[in-house]
């Protein structure tokens, strides 16, 4: 990996995720479950769990709720030096969790925001990636509306000038590039040309490139990563997950990294007892960009990935809090009580 060593920066909005008590319905009773959350700031604390020295770089308002974001954060040793503040209010997203039959649902409300209201101008990239090894960003950001796509893009473009190493997932949100006359096709592909690790499945590839990929399982992911590889010289890592929804309790989830010589695929395991899957997507790329900056193999990074998104599913709110520990317990298959 090219880069001096030094911190992941991850760039990408701050919200408060609002969610029903126990498995109730959004407002069924008058009253919410308050965390912090943002799929960047998910990865940066989980990587920081991990060890790895992690920079967030947003912009919330300037008033409490603001504050107790970049507490959040020092909390779990992410420098938040580079979350300025803005005019605007802070994200907001509200969550109804899913129980037996009956899947979760998210209802957004960001409009506005302190992160949505800002441009490229205020940020100072020079400044933002001096001395970082990986800069982690998503397709949440450009989704937001036009002026946060050219924000993504003039942050994607100053990482590649620079030659820091870009990470992104695509975390594609229909509801978001929904609102506004949007191209994502055009725009996700601008930023994936930029990255050297991507976070996306065969549909992902499939929207990026406009094809459809025949097979199916291993061979229809190793013919959609091919083409991935030949469309965009820079990428050479894909990772994905492939999740089998028994109900809300009971997921089974395999875990894919294709690099451009070869692949490494994990069994399915069964996770059970889901206390909150939000965030298992977040934790599933700070497990690969764990094996990644610590120069792993593709097997051992892979079944790293899979083990801190198994393990996020038993945790409540937003982010992985796991350490390297407990990626070993997993993958000895510990499971008993620790003493």
């Amino acid at each position: 990996m090219s880069g001096t060593p030094g911190r992941v920066v991850c760039f990408g909005e701050m919200m408060l995720r609002l969610s029903a008590p126990g498995r109730e319905l959004l407002l069924q009773s008058p009253k919410l479950d308050v965390v912090i959350g943002g799929a960047e700031a998910n990865v940066a604390v989980g990587l920081a769990s991990l060890g790895h020295a992690t920079a967030m770089v947003s912009r919330v308002p300037d008033n409490t709720l603001g504050d107790a974001v970049r507490g959040y954060l020092r909390r779990y040793g992410v420098d938040a030096s580079s979350v300025s503040t803005g005019p605007g209010r802070l994200g907001l997203y509200f969550l109804a969790p899913g129980a037996g039959l009956r899947a979760s649902e998210i209802v957004y409300d960001r409009d506005a925001s302190s992160f949505a209201l800002s441009t490229a101008a205020d940020f100072d990239w020079d400044a933002l990636l001096d001395g970082a090894s990986l800069f982690h960003i998503s397709g949440i950001t450009p989704a937001l509306g036009p002026q946060s796509a050219e924000m993504a893009l003039a942050a994607a473009e100053a990482a590649a000038e620079r030659g820091v190493p870009i990470s992104f997932d695509g975390n594609y949100r229909a509801q978001l590039w929904q609102r506004w006359p949007s191209d994502p096709r055009t725009i996700l592909t601008q930023l994936v040309a930029r990255a050297e690790i991507l976070f996306g499945n065969h549909r992902d590839i499939s929207l990026l490139l406009g094809s459809e990929f025949s097979g199916d399982g291993a061979d229809r992911r190793r013919e959609a990563a091919e083409a991935a590889f030949e469309a965009f010289p820079n990428l050479r890592l894909i990772a994905s997950t492939a999740r089998h929804v028994v109900d809300a309790d009971t997921h089974r989830i395999a875990a894919r990294i294709d690099g451009r010589e070869g692949a490494a695929q994990t069994e399915e395991v069964a996770v059970s007892g889901i206390v909150d899957r939000i965030g298992g997507g977040d934790a599933f790329a700070a497990g690969i960009l764990h094996g990644v900056l610590t120069k792993r193999d593709l097997d051992w990074t892979v079944r790293s990935g899979l083990a801190v998104t198994a393990l996020k599913h038993s945790l409540p709110g937003d982010a992985s809090l796991f350490t390297t520990r407990d990626i070993e317990s997993f993958l000895a298959g510990e499971l008993d009580v620790r003493r």
